[in-house]
């Protein structure tokens, strides 16, 4: 009997992505350790997210509050609150303003409040949002942070993941940073909010918001740390580069968002609020929940020149 013939394994290009320890820096390497006299900090994994306890947000937030809070959010870039009971859209605004004014997403259907936009998901509205992205990008100055406040939420499914984009850059092999050191790239809506539009819907939406180019890496505006900012759904190609180089790398950036030593996951409860810093991280709606009802409200808070 003849002995099967076994097809060789094919030579990779490339390496996978690597296994085994990861550089996962909560801060700049350098900053000092951060305190708190207010807040009580749970983190939920080592360098992202953290449950912060102390606070009740339906009160009036002092000036040393919102210190202790910007400093909590630079420090873990994504912060849950519990239990937030009686929290109105005036409380949402207020805590909102801790970091700048409300910036409006123009796809998104506005609550009765000017500047809350509500995420209403169910049988009819079945969520689009399970992409890794970075929110507003296709704008010339992105949203800087987000405050998102769940109204109702299913029996089970419906978390929210945020993955570390500073922890993504740390990661990235040398060469290939040295190769997208300077790089820009261009992000468009059109591709992604733009496919459920007419023609004259597009053109009407593209008068006001023409496509932009950011640096593919970043420093954060105020910590100054390296951050990788790529996105699946808004970043469209990297200046310069042949279509072919384009989809080779921007594959292998918008990747590492999917790496799960970079992230953290909420599991949502009504009344549960979630502060994220959205140039040091990207996000992932999980559409696990269909056709159950899930509806949010969420605050962009208006964005600062990135470079």
């Amino acid at each position: 009997m003849a002995t099967p013939v076994t097809a060789p394994r094919p030579v990779l290009d490339k390496p996978l992505l690597h296994y085994g320890r990861r550089t996962l820096d909560r801060v700049a390497p350098g900053t000092p350790e951060p305190s708190y006299e207010i807040l009580r900090i749970s983190p939920l994994t080592p360098h992202i997210g953290a449950e912060i306890g102390g606070v009740d947000l339906t009160r009036p937030l002092t000036g040393e509050l919102a210190a202790e809070l910007r400093q909590a959010l630079l420090e873990w870039k994504v912060v849950f609150f519990r239990d937030q009971r009686g929290f109105t859209p005036d409380h949402h605004l207020a805590l909102a303003a801790v970091w700048g004014s409300p910036e409006a997403n123009p796809f998104f259907p506005k609550a009765g409040t000017a500047g809350v936009s509500r995420l209403a998901k169910d049988a009819q509205a079945i969520g689009n949002e399970n992409i890794w992205h970075s929110d507003h990008s296709f704008m010339k100055e992105p949203a800087l942070g987000s405050v998102l406040r769940a109204i109702e939420v299913p029996a089970a499914g419906g978390d929210t993941i945020w993955a570390d984009m500073g922890a993504a850059y740390d990661n990235l092999s040398d060469g290939l940073k040295s190769r997208i050191d300077g790089m820009t790239a261009v992000h468009d809506w059109v591709p992604s909010w733009g496919a459920t539009m007419t023609e004259e819907q597009v053109a009407r939406f593209r008068e006001q918001l023409p496509p932009v180019e950011h640096p593919v890496v970043v420093r954060h505006p105020v910590s100054g740390r390296k951050v990788l900012y790529v996105n699946e759904p808004f970043t469209t190609r990297i200046v310069g580069l042949s279509e072919e180089e384009n989809r080779e790398l921007l594959d292998d950036l918008v990747l590492q968002a999917r790496i799960p030593e970079y992230q953290v996951r909420f599991r949502w409860q009504p009344d549960s609020i979630a502060i994220w810093d959205n140039i040091a991280v990207q996000h992932y709606a999980v559409n696990d929940y269909y056709p159950q009802r899930r509806v949010m409200e969420r605050i962009a808070i208006a964005g600062v020149p990135i470079s």
